[in-house]
Order: structure tokens, then sequence, then C-alpha cells
């Protein structure tokens, strides 16, 4: 395992609930596949430094994971085809 540091950008229109729930579903994906989160950080909703998909505003979510190639895969893949997450990176530290 790898010690990498990620982070999205959540659709401001959801709820204080769905934004819990997103994190939730998004560290689930490196403790399914035999991962650790080390830290996650929430930002909170912070200004954009340009719009994106007519958003101005984002929830945003910072985090530092140990993970294998194979839950890095998995939240890039997840995170391409999640319509609450609008911008999304992680990079090996």
């Amino acid at each position: 395992m790898k010690k990498y540091k990620g982070m999205y950008i959540i659709r401001p229109d959801l709820t204080e609930e769905q934004y819990k729930n997103v994190v939730e579903e998004m560290n689930k994906i490196f403790t399914d596949n035999g991962s650790e989160i080390v830290q996650v950080d929430l930002w909170g909703m912070r200004e954009l430094a340009y719009e994106i998909n007519d958003f101005r505003k984002g929830y945003y979510v910072v985090f530092i994971t140990n993970a294998t190639v194979e839950a890095v895969d998995e939240y890039e893949r997840l995170s391409n085809i999640r319509e609450d997450i609008i911008r999304h990176i992680i990079v090996k530290e």
C-alpha cells in the first residue's frame, strides 16, 4: 500500500445529510478494497475558482489514505460516474 492524498468537490445543492452520506460512501470505497483512511478534512462550502457545471460553489473534502492500486482505481471509476461529485483528484505522496 502507498500513501495518497485526494480531494473531491460535492455539488452544492445537497442537504447536510446527503453530504455526510457521500463522504461515508467515498470512504467505504477504500475500506472495502483493503485500504485505510488516515485523515478526512471536511472543508465545507467554498467558492470555486471558476464555474463547473453551472455551479459557483462546492463542498470540499480532502483526505489522506494508505491505499492499494485497486482502491485508487475504484475511487477514480466511481468519482467519474457519480453525479453528486463535480471534481476529484488523487495523487501519490
